[in-house]
């Protein structure tokens, strides 16, 4: 089953269409052959642009944990040999500071549907019953509607084609370093929490250093996923994650994340 035929995704796509060929259309008398890639940097600002709450509840956050390290630290080695009296003052403490161990993963989750739609507009022949107008435009002489990878397995790889893929994922991978390096601040280790012993147990605090570790990451990640999707959603890509470097620089200058948190007696 073509997930992009399911009627929510394909309603997304539809207005994601309309959005992108509307914003070409505008800039092609400027752009000219440009306008399409041109609309999709546009239509990235965008998006980022409507998350910056959510942007700045993520920074709200990290200082928040950075703010409890000590506490949460505190709390496992005072209860190291009863978990469960652990993770009930772990889950008081987080709800005490109206905080969420999930926040951090909320721009990433909250830009799939657009990532998605991204992608879907530059893979289908049709959408909304009419020809795809989109996946014959071009950047830099390149299809947006193919990828590294394709261009590789085909055999049509050109010097011009890996000049533009090597910008891209060279920026994609120095903003990433820039992110790990400049935005994730150091916290001390955390111990995995043990499962609750029986159902009528408070449950346990998730232990989510995995998933944090991960999210560290993603923009390294980012970079390699770049080579596989068409060349519309590697600019959605470079974008999104130059936005997120921006966007964390200024908040946190803004909101006081590198500054020393006082910790509530």
């Amino acid at each position: 089953m073509n997930i992009y035929e399911f009627l929510p995704i394909r309603l997304l796509v539809e207005a994601a269409y309309t959005v992108v060929t509307g914003i070409s259309s505008f800039l092609e008398p400027l752009a000219g052959g440009f306008s399409a890639a041109l609309a999709v940097i546009v239509l990235t600002l965008l998006v980022r642009a409507v998350l910056i709450p959510v942007g700045v509840s993520q920074v709200k956050a990290g200082i928040t944990r950075k703010r409890l390290a000590p506490k949460i630290s505190e709390l496992q080695t005072k209860y190291k040999k009863q978990p469960e009296l652990k993770q009930q003052k772990l889950m008081e403490l987080y709800k005490e500071e109206n905080a969420s161990p999930f926040a951090g993963c909320l721009p990433v989750l909250a830009q799939m549907p657009v990532l998605m739609a991204v992608y879907g507009l530059f893979i289908n022949a049709t959408i909304g019953g009419h020809t795809n107008e989109l996946l014959g435009h071009t950047f830099l002489g390149l299809p947006l509607s193919t990828s590294f990878v394709k261009l590789l397995g085909a055999g049509d790889l050109t010097g011009s084609a890996i000049t533009v893929y090597l910008i891209l994922v060279v920026l994609i991978g120095v903003v990433a370093g820039f992110s790990r390096h400049l935005l994730t601040p150091a916290a001390p280790e955390t111990p995995a929490a043990p499962p609750a012993r029986s159902g009528h147990e408070s449950p346990a605090m998730p232990d989510l250093s995995g998933v944090m570790k991960t999210l560290s990451f993603m923009p390294f990640i980012t970079a390699v996923i770049a080579l596989f999707v068409p060349l519309a959603a590697a600019l959605y890509l470079a974008t999104t994650t130059t936005w997120t470097l921006c966007e964390r620089l200024v908040l946190n200058r803004l909101l006081g994340a590198n500054e020393e948190q006082p910790v509530k007696s």
